[in-house]
């Protein structure tokens, strides 16, 4: 069984689905650690009362970025993880530390990228005036919110949305894949080949979820 360690920032709602899928039998994985850089994220007490070990390295107390990464990465190879998933986890990682676990580490966007990479993706979909949106799981590469693309799911956006209900509508479709994606992972159905995702077997087809959903 694949361990993970997870890191969040906040409530990690993201988090809450992996933890779910593993109860409901649907993922198997271990996940070993719930890693957070602020001490009042919500989601430590939620792994904590889920039996998963918590660690907290505050930002705010080392030096700069590559400090702070290193301590980060030191701490989360003593859990030693097969994969480490970004889950809300608000930071900015180094080429170092991106490199350190090139290939086992996963994030999810809220954008069908490469389209509106960074902050405030909702709004900026309807200030541009898409008709779909949606959501993205990849490998994490040097490069911000790029990356091998691993599964999307693409909900409609509609003509009464605001930057709140089209991100509800978003949330739930994360908490959808982010599950998937991992399972993938831990079941090694994912390769690698010339900066493309390839997915073995019979859920090959689900790679790209397009979901009609107009709640």
């Amino acid at each position: 069984m694949k361990n993970i360690v997870i890191l969040i920032s906040g409530r990690g709602s993201n988090m809450e689905a992996l933890i779910a899928a593993r109860d409901a039998g649907q993922l198997p994985v271990n996940i070993a650690a719930v890693i957070s850089n602020r001490p009042d994220a919500k989601g430590l007490e939620t792994a904590s009362q889920a039996g998963i070990a918590t660690r907290c390295l505050d930002h705010k107390a080392y030096a700069g970025r590559e400090a702070f990464d290193a301590a980060l990465a030191e701490c989360i190879d003593a859990f030693a993880p097969d994969l480490v998933v970004l889950a809300g986890f608000m930071r900015i990682l180094t080429a170092d530390f991106v490199r350190h676990y090139e290939g086992r580490l996963f994030n999810i966007h809220p954008s069908l990228l490469p389209s509106f990479p960074g902050l405030h993706t909702h709004q900026r979909a309807l200030d541009e005036g898409v008709r779909i949106h949606g959501c993205t799981v990849h490998f994490v590469t040097a490069e911000l919110d790029h990356g091998p693309v691993v599964i999307q799911a693409a909900v409609p956006v509609l003509d009464g949305d605001d930057e709140d209900s089209l991100s509800a509508r978003v949330l739930r479709q994360e908490h959808r894949i982010y599950p998937q994606a991992v399972r993938w992972f831990a079941e090694g159905r994912l390769r690698l080949e010339n900066g493309r995702v390839r997915v073995s077997g019979e859920m090959a087809e689900s790679a790209a979820l397009v979901v009609p959903e107009l709640r």
